[in-house]
């Protein structure tokens, strides 16, 4: 069932990311007087179709990788006399890229609006307050302390984790000083220190920045009582049920949940007498933790459970809530921060500062899809809006065969007074092919490995 609530959720995210993308294309395209023949969400055999008044069929085809639209181009066929007018390629211009330049612009209003609507719901972030520094990190050498709350990263606000995150994750494969500002609680006096990095981890794929830096936040405490047996897990075939709480494993006691985990992901393969206590009964149960290696080749136990977290106090966790046009701002801020995020990372990995590892393709989008729609609206949405950027900026790159490639060739026809040669066109749609292709099998690759 997880599987499928996931493919589902991946192709409603892809769906609603392709079909404004597209929609850009094909709007603006109309409004230019161009005629278009399809609208397609997916590529290869179509499934559904239909035909609106002005002969457009609007397609939804077998592969829910893409989509596009076909316009009247002379190009691609002979065109009857009385729609020559109708055709893309008798357009100005600057129709053309206007066409061209609507797909990408769909997406970022696309995300102006999901970050607006989110916004609007009013956020909520834990407050990021160290509980744990690792002697010799990056956050050790800034001086960084226990109970301290961290204000801004670089002179930039970080209300919540997730803004840390964020702040940190902006400085990957960066050489140079980062700064930190924090304070104590219950007091408005503000301490600035800093560490140096070097190429911060420039060659590496990174998950968690704040444990990179040698940071452990301050969470509530887990207790040892279960809020969640996964479906066909190794717990739910030994019998263990939500609300159970661990006594004891093997015999032995246990002062906390990281402490029993531990105990579970050294026995792969092994079975543990777990005592636990239901309803004021104590039983005994055997489980046989499961064998699962990791990327790094180690194996560790995992049955399938998940601890009750105790509540949030009130002064840990930080609301904000917007007006209409406040939540707007906060939207269209929000879009042109992940824009400019956007465009670093790429930079980055360009230049050998950001690892290929971190590039994702379609396995993880659904996963993270899966899991951000069980986390929430919001998340998904927030998801959405991202994914949305991300598409934006990639379809601008000077790529041929993307939005940025048809835009270069444009704007040199706008300078020079005449289109680019046909031959240079075709030279570059190769070249653009074989980019494409290769950053998508790069992905592809990544996402195998994660597996």
């Amino acid at each position: 069932m997880d599987f499928i609530q996931t493919v589902i959720w991946a192709l409603v995210a892809l769906g609603v990311l392709v079909a404004f993308h597209e929609a850009g294309h094909f709007l603006v395209a109309r409004l230019c007087g161009v005629k278009v023949l399809r609208f397609s969400i997916g590529f290869g055999r179509r499934l559904l179709s239909r035909y609106d008044r002005h002969g457009t069929e609007f397609t939804i085809s077998a592969i829910p990788l893409g989509g596009y639209v076909k316009m009247l181009d002379e190009r691609e066929g002979q065109v009857p006399a009385d729609q020559l007018d109708q055709a893309f390629n008798r357009k100005s211009v600057w129709a053309r890229i206007a066409i061209a330049a609507a797909g990408p612009a769909a997406n970022f209003l696309l995300a102006i609006v999901l970050f607006w609507v989110v916004f609007m719901g009013g956020t909520a972030g834990p407050v990021p307050v160290v509980d744990e520094v690792e002697p010799g990190s990056i956050a050790a050498r800034a001086g960084l302390d226990a109970g301290q709350e961290i204000v801004a990263v670089d002179g930039e606000s970080t209300p919540t984790w997730q803004a840390l995150n964020w702040r940190l994750a902006n400085r990957l494969g960066d050489s140079g000083t980062i700064e930190f500002t924090v304070r104590y609680p219950d007091s408005d006096l503000e301490y600035h220190s800093s560490a140096d990095i070097e190429r911060w981890l420039a060659g590496q794929e990174v998950a968690d920045p704040l444990a990179e830096i040698g940071l452990t936040l301050w969470t509530p405490s887990v207790t040892l009582t279960l809020s969640r047996v996964t479906e066909d897990s190794a717990a739910e075939r030994a019998g263990l049920l939500a609300g159970d709480t661990v006594l004891a494993t093997d015999g032995e006691r246990f002062e906390s949940w990281e402490a029993w985990t531990q105990h579970v992901r050294a026995a792969a393969g092994q079975v543990l007498q777990v005592e636990v206590d239901r309803d004021g009964e104590r039983l005994l149960v055997p489980v046989k933790p499961e064998a699962v290696t990791l990327e790094s080749g180690e194996v560790i136990g995992r049955i399938g459970v998940l601890p009750v977290v105790e509540t949030w106090p009130e002064d840990r966790v930080r609301t904000f809530h917007y007006g209409f046009v406040g939540a707007a701002m906060k939207g269209l801020g929000e879009t042109w921060d992940k824009t400019l995020f956007t465009l670093n990372s790429l930079k980055k990995l360009i230049f050998g500062e950001l690892s290929t590892k971190n590039l994702s393709g379609p396995i993880t989008i659904a996963k993270v899809a899966g899991t951000s729609a069980e986390a929430g609206w919001q998340s998904f949405l927030s998801l959405l809006a991202l994914l949305s950027i991300s598409l934006g900026v990639l379809n601008l790159l000077p790529i041929p065969v993307l939005d940025g490639g048809h835009l270069l060739y444009y704007g040199i026809e706008a300078i020079k007074g005449s289109p680019v040669s046909e031959r240079v066109q075709m030279i570059g749609l190769q070249v653009g092919m074989i980019l494409v292709l290769g950053i998508m099998g790069l992905a592809l690759y990544n996402d195998i490995l994660r597996l």
